[in-house]
């Protein structure tokens, strides 16, 4: 039986760079350098146990593209640079790469400011 999303989560988010667990409002969030790159967000529209990951529009649309039973987007995250991930539907090797690319997306933001 897999583990519970938050657990996945933070067993392989806490393995990159300068991550640290917060929150974002209130819920569990995975954050480099202060920014959050990951985090469980808890809307209406929002399917239970979904992650949201930060990445570009044209990144999102193509995972949606290519994998819709995994990864939405509702009307709240439409013009928001991320993606929802239904984490229960994805293998762990998934699941890193997902964060690693929502890790890098934020990392590189930062560099930028």
């Amino acid at each position: 039986m897999k583990a519970d999303g938050l657990t996945r989560v933070r067993a392989i988010a806490m393995k990159l760079a300068d991550v640290e667990e917060g929150t974002t409002f209130g819920y569990p969030a995975f954050k480099v350098h202060g920014k959050a790159f990951a985090w469980f967000p808890k809307k209406k529209e929002v399917e239970a146990g979904s992650l949201g990951v930060r990445m570009s529009i044209l990144e999102r649309e193509h995972r949606i593209q290519a994998e819709p039973k995994i990864f939405y987007v509702t009307p709240h995250y439409k013009d928001y640079p991320s993606v929802l991930a239904r984490v229960d539907k994805m293998s762990d090797a998934k699941l890193r790469e997902l964060l690693e690319s929502g890790h890098e997306f934020m990392a590189a933001a930062a560099k930028r400011r």
